[in-house]
């Protein structure tokens, strides 16, 4: 029995609405190959997904064809819900996505012009994230197929990040391709070998650069709507850069992890030196100046990991050509500007989502669940439209990528000894369902 696997008392859970074909309970399976033959005779040019999106304060619902095109999309945020206590409250944004999810399934069915039977499955989020918000998502997407008899397919939240680019342009983001993951919780470097195939090249220590930029935002006295990341980088275009001379974290180690506690950290003695009194127009300049100082010392890091972890790919995946940068932070025009340099150093291309598919949504999860259920990577379809009394529910809060690290042996590599509560990683199941299948899982995976 696994600590992270959610069990949901049916009294708590309401029921939906239709009946299934055969009537007869059932259990929900992740990461299978079944249901693949059904779905496939059901649309025989091109799944069409629906995607839903639950992880954290975000609402998202898309459906996504075959070739990239977008039939229908809503997304619902929380900004203004969770503003006032300066971070996301999780039962608040369960409250919240549970009055949005129905209200936006039902728009975008509708204005796609998809009879839900003409649907080949229903992906979801089911980590990581916070319980309370996945469930939210798990449920709507379990009742949904239920009612429309349609395979499930569970998605990595971070997984979605990473392939959403290929969505529109697959042939600048063939497999392999390296993969910079920047959001509010997550930093990631990776070696994208294809769909759930994942080599690890550097994580953050602590905090990640988009929380960095949403605390730092708090410290300044910002309005965190839309977001702190993006009301500090406007801050930071009327202050000097230079103005303050950080430290860039971590110069003396030579792999591709990240750290931004020490950065913030002199970021609030700076504030608390130079601010006087509440912010103001008065003291606007010099927050200005303290915000473009910190958003250049943080985007340095992002840019020397980077760099390093571009070195090692033209070593050791001499055929890697592009540098897929997603996740929140993506949308901030300073990183994307930063970055495309660093990638044209090495060779490389810079690709990123627009900016609207760099946050989390819909979209990303429909077409991550798309590509999975190309390889079979699909549940059948539920046999009742909610879990039974005694029926565990398969929730994923704490799940990595991958187990594989390219950097293995490095004085700031992650500590990660408690790991009771970590489930297996999407790597290894991934490759697991492929093998059991008798599909061939990728090339090998050339890690030193």
């Amino acid at each position: 029995m696994h600590a992270n696997r959610v069990r949901i008392p049916a009294a708590s859970i309401p029921a939906a609405r239709g009946t299934h074909r055969n009537g007869n309970p059932g259990r929900c399976h992740c990461l299978g190959n079944h249901g693949f033959k059904e779905a496939e005779r059901r649309d025989p040019t091109g799944p069409i997904i629906l995607g839903i999106e639950s992880s954290c304060d975000d609402t998202g619902v898309a459906i996504v064809n075959s070739d990239g095109r977008i039939l229908g999309e809503a997304l619902a945020t929380q900004v203004e819900v969770h503003a006032p206590w300066g971070g996301v409250v999780p039962d608040l944004a369960r409250q919240a996505h549970q009055a949005a999810i129905d209200g936006l399934v039902k728009r975008v069915v509708g204005e796609s012009g998809i009879d839900p039977r003409e649907l080949s499955g229903v992906a979801v989020t089911i980590g990581p994230g916070l319980s309370l918000c996945l469930k939210v998502g798990a449920l709507k997407a379990r009742s949904f197929a239920y009612e429309h008899s349609l395979p499930l397919v569970p998605v990595h939240h971070m997984e979605a990040h990473a392939l959403v680019a290929r969505m529109t342009d697959r042939h600048r983001t063939e497999y392999p391709f390296l993969c910079m993951l920047a959001s509010g919780g997550h930093n990631l470097l990776l070696v994208v070998h294809s769909v759930g195939r994942y080599t690890q090249i550097g994580t953050t220590l602590d905090d990640s650069l988009g929380e960095a930029y949403d605390k730092v935002a708090r410290l300044l006295g910002l309005e965190l709507n839309p977001s702190g990341g993006a009301a500090l980088e406007a801050l930071a275009l009327e202050g000097d850069p230079d103005s303050f001379d950080f430290k860039v974290p971590m110069l003396q180690h030579r792999d591709c992890n990240f750290s931004y506690s020490g950065l913030k950290t002199s970021v609030r003695l700076a504030i608390d030196r130079e601010v006087k009194g509440e912010p103001s127009e008065a003291n606007r300049q010099a927050r200005a100046n303290i915000a473009a100082s910190f958003q250049r010392v943080a985007i340095l890091h992002l840019e020397h990991r980077c760099k390093r972890a571009c070195e090692w790919a033209n070593e050791v995946y001499p055929e890697i050509d592009t540098l897929v940068m997603s996740g929140g932070v993506a949308a901030n025009s300073y990183v994307r500007a930063r970055l495309e340099e660093v990638a044209s150093k090495h060779q490389m291309q810079l690709l990123c989502p627009e900016p609207r598919l760099c946050t989390d949504n819909g979209v990303m999860v429909a077409w991550a669940g798309l590509e999975r259920f190309k390889l079979g990577l699909v549940d059948p379809p539920p046999e009742s439209p909610a879990p039974e009394e005694d029926e565990w529910f398969d929730l994923r809060p704490r799940w990595p990528l991958t187990e594989r690290v390219a950097f293995q042996l490095t004085r700031s590599t992650p500590n990660y000894s408690n790991r009771k509560r970590v489930y297996r990683s999407l790597t290894a199941m991934t490759e697991d369902s492929l093998n059991m299948a008798g599909m061939n899982a990728g090339p090998a995976m050339n890690i030193p």
